[in-house]
């Protein structure tokens, strides 16, 4: 059914290298109690070990759920996704602090996944018993993982502890912050290696791993980041030009996940694939379609409608068994916000269920409501990290940047191009109001997909953003938000380990 391969591994080996990503960042040093000479030796032990990576990124703090992982920080929080009661406040509110469980989940995983990472990477880099071509292709993975690591660390964080080989006891326990500048110097380095080393495509049961194109896409995210517009606008074309990805004729396509059979599409960079009902482990599971998903308790608008919306329900086998934890906010939602003529308003958001009216706007292009393949707690829904329509929009906004609008709208009007009919190219703008439009055109052409706050933070505008945006009443971000909520505190656990990471920055990102 789906691409397993990246979980089905020897439990052993999984228990094993599950040692090596315990709870806690600072944890006993296991190289000196456990013997790793004996593996490392083939091709089939490398990809084991490769396949360990995936398995870290489909965990719950980090890609599988949108309440206590990545979604926490990169979804909510923004102008676009909410709730529909008072749930996960802290990340709505900004309420969060240093003990907030949540992050220090997420922090705990992709360190988790830093660590392994260096581990494998000296163990397979230059190891003469591998053939070639695996050893070229599990480096160019590993690769690409640590910078995804620390990718989000930096984002999240700021300026984190940054290590390239594995910590022992006593290193963990003083290692202090690096400055981020530094560590996305060496993960662009780091990038451009692996791009030269990963294929261009996978088929078969190998679909899903990353090729030089994802590694690609993420460093033209860095580049974008940090206002390498030349850099940025560069790795974009060269994706464009040259990848075998290509945009979709229909913009509802990029998200139609109904078929679990065939769930790829030529727009797909990099997915998280999940394998939903006949997984084996919950790593293959994923819950987060369920926060975009209807909980039916709330719907519909008009309670007489109930056995009429329970009835279409059935007839197309769908149920509303989800949390609603994910939904549109007002703004967003009302039509009469999106340009006239754009197609994807229809594609993005729904008010109705078969044309009975609901009591909350969903996004539509993100929920799954089928009951035979895609059930609560169990879809097998992929999670789109990278697709091409983003690329397309980095390289208009950094070639707007560097040289003005004249040649970012060939980039620009691409997307354009399949969101309207008929078709509205831009033209004669200048370079402030280009800049205006693409921050416009990233909001409805990303949203819902863990852009937006990220995209808010880097233009510097969160703060006025989230104050400006109409909430929900159980929600007031706008009387909490402050200017150190650009980045979170590092968990106080962490500190309590390694006091060390206070040096240089006593306030914690501001928290004290």
């Amino acid at each position: 059914m789906k691409h397993t391969y990246k979980i089905s591994i020897i439990m052993i080996f999984l228990m094993f290298f599950a040692t090596l990503g315990c709870s806690d960042f600072l944890e006993e040093d296991l190289r000196d109690k456990v013997t790793i000479d004996n593996f490392f030796n083939s091709d089939a032990e490398a990809v084991l070990a490769v396949n360990g990576l995936y398995r870290v990124i489909h965990s719950l703090e980090l890609y599988r759920t949108s309440n206590n992982g990545l979604d926490d920080m990169y979804m909510f929080g923004a102008d676009l996704v909410g709730a529909n009661r008072a749930e996960n406040l802290e990340v709505h509110n900004y309420t969060f602090n240093e003990s907030s469980t949540d992050p220090y989940g997420t922090w705990k995983k992709l360190y988790e996944l830093a660590r392994n990472a260096a581990l494998f990477l000296e163990n397979i880099d230059g190891n003469e018993k591998l053939s070639l071509e695996m050893r070229n292709q599990a480096v160019g993975e590993i690769l690409f993982f640590r910078a995804l690591a620390y990718y989000h660390l930096t984002n999240i964080w700021g300026d984190v502890p940054y290590f390239r080989t594995l910590p022992t006891i006593v290193e963990l326990s003083s290692l202090p912050r690096t400055d981020k500048v530094i560590i996305r110097k060496d993960l662009k380095k780091d990038l451009e290696k692996a791009i030269g080393l990963l294929p261009s495509s996978y088929s078969g049961s190998d679909l899903g791993r990353v090729t030089k194109w994802a590694a690609a896409t993420l460093k033209t995210k860095l580049h974008l980041f940090d206002k390498e517009w030349k850099a940025a606008r560069d790795e974009a074309a060269m994706i464009i030009n040259n990848s075998p990805h290509r945009l979709l004729d229909n913009y509802a396509d990029v998200f139609d996940q109904s078929d679990p059979f065939n769930q790829y599409n030529d727009e797909h960079i990099f997915v998280i694939d999940y394998s939903g009902s006949d997984a084996v482990e919950d790593e293959l599971r994923q819950n987060r379609t369920d926060f975009f998903n209807p909980r039916l308790r709330d719907e519909p608008k008009d309670p007489s409608q109930k056995a009429a919306l329970i009835a279409a329900l059935k007839t197309n086998n769908d149920n509303m068994t989800g949390y609603g934890k994910a939904i549109p906010l007002p703004e967003f939602a009302d039509r009469t916000n999106w340009q006239v003529g754009d197609l994807r308003y229809d594609a993005s958001i729904t008010t109705n269920y078969e044309g009975i009216e609901l009591n909350f706007p969903y996004f539509r292009k993100l929920w799954n409501l089928d009951q035979e393949y895609s059930r609560r707690a169990n879809h097998p829904d992929n999670v789109v990290v990278f697709r091409l329509a983003d690329v397309y929009l980095m390289a208009a906004e950094a070639e707007n940047e560097l040289n003005g609008p004249g040649d970012a709208y060939q980039y620009i009007n691409k997307v354009r191009e399949r969101a309207f009919e008929p078709d509205q190219p831009l033209s004669g703008m200048t370079q402030e109001t280009f800049r205006e439009q693409i921050r416009d055109e990233r909001k409805f052409e990303l949203s819902g997909e863990s852009h937006r706050r990220m995209d808010l933070i880097r233009w510097g505008i969160l703060v006025e953003t989230v104050r400006n945006v109409v909430h929900r009443p159980f929600n007031n971000p706008g009387n909490n938000i402050q200017a150190k909520h650009v980045l979170y505190p590092i968990p106080a656990e962490e500190i309590l380990l390694n006091p060390a990471l206070l040096e240089g920055d006593p306030s914690n990102n501001g928290y004290r």
